[in-house]
């Protein structure tokens, strides 16, 4: 690949997608497009160039982003935002929106769904004192291949594995075949979009909870602050900003500012100090299964070996 080409290929990905791409990148970019010229019938990189200065095959440019996305993910992932969910987020907004009993959550940058679906087990779990609220997760990706892939549920059996306790598979899921497919009525809590974080975020509303976790560090500044800004106009006035743990809103916006109480938590700036002066509301007791950490990383268990828990669970 030629410097021109890499240049090129570097603002291509920016306009498209705010991907950042350093020099350093540079072996990440043709590892990952070698197989979009191939799969184009294209020789190389510099065809592949080529193609894209054209701007007339919408599907090459597609796969190009695409291909460059990252969605590393998985159930539960990094345990303590969703441990705040259970206790903290959720309690709390259960108390707020008491009257008009309705509580909408986002999930920015889904990837293939685990993190969704991992809130919509919590809140499933929850049921008791959702009944008679209308309750609507949101999950959103850059990525049409892998929105359809969340919206089937269905999952390797080493993705299964990577942070769900075994009684929730056994719980939730369904074998097919060799893979693992979450129940209907958790497909069915979790409407999937395809959205560009780049782009205005009109039609979405507003929501309790946003979810945008290990997405905001492949940006610049500038897109952070302009993505962060937008996501505050959709924050409810005392809603949580939840990011990943190498992600953070100090420098970038006065919008937002950090919950002084539970790292990785954002709130609007205005909601500062009512939060302080609020009483807790009460958290959710954590069901068995989730009461202990799974082991990091995972011990894999053949499929064969959760037939005996299946049965015995009436399965």
């Amino acid at each position: 690949m030629t410097e021109s080409d890499f240049e090129f290929l570097r603002g291509f990905l920016k306009q498209r997608s705010g991907l950042a791409m350093t020099a350093e990148k540079r072996y990440l970019v043709e590892s990952r497009l070698g197989p979009v010229c191939r799969r184009f019938n294209l020789g190389d990189l510099h065809d592949l160039v080529a193609v894209l200065k054209l701007g007339r095959d919408a599907a090459a440019e597609r796969a190009v982003v695409e291909a460059m996305t990252t969605n590393e993910t998985f159930f539960f992932r990094d345990r303590v935002p969703f441990d705040l969910f259970r206790d903290v987020l959720l309690p709390q907004a259960l108390q707020r929106n008491a009257g008009r009993r309705r509580l909408r959550i986002w999930c920015a940058a889904a990837s293939t769904g685990q993190e969704p679906y991992s809130l919509a087990m919590l809140l499933q779990e929850a049921a008791p004192r959702l009944a008679g609220w209308q309750v609507e997760i949101v999950a959103t990706d850059l990525s049409t291949e892998v929105i359809e892939r969340a919206r089937a549920g269905i999952y390797s059996h080493f993705e299964v594995q990577r942070g769900l306790p075994v009684q929730w598979l056994i719980k939730h899921f369904t074998q097919v075949g060799e893979s693992w497919q979450i129940s209907q009525s958790l497909r069915a809590m979790v409407d999937y979009r395809q959205l560009n974080l780049l782009n205005a975020f009109d039609g979405l509303g507003q929501f309790d909870v946003v979810y945008c976790r290990n997405v905001l560090i492949y940006f610049d500044a500038p897109t952070k602050a302009d993505i962060l800004n937008r996501i505050a106009a959709c924050l409810a006035p005392e809603g949580a900003l939840v990011l990943g743990a190498a992600e953070t809103v100090i420098g970038l916006t006065d919008r937002l500012q950090p919950n002084p109480e539970h790292r990785g938590v954002y709130g609007h700036a205005a909601a500062g100090q009512r939060a302080a002066a609020a009483p807790l509301a009460a958290p959710l007791a954590a069901p068995a299964a989730m009461q202990a950490r799974p082991p990091a990383p995972p011990v894999l268990a053949p499929a064969s070996a959760l037939a005996p828990l299946r049965a015995a669970a009436g399965r």
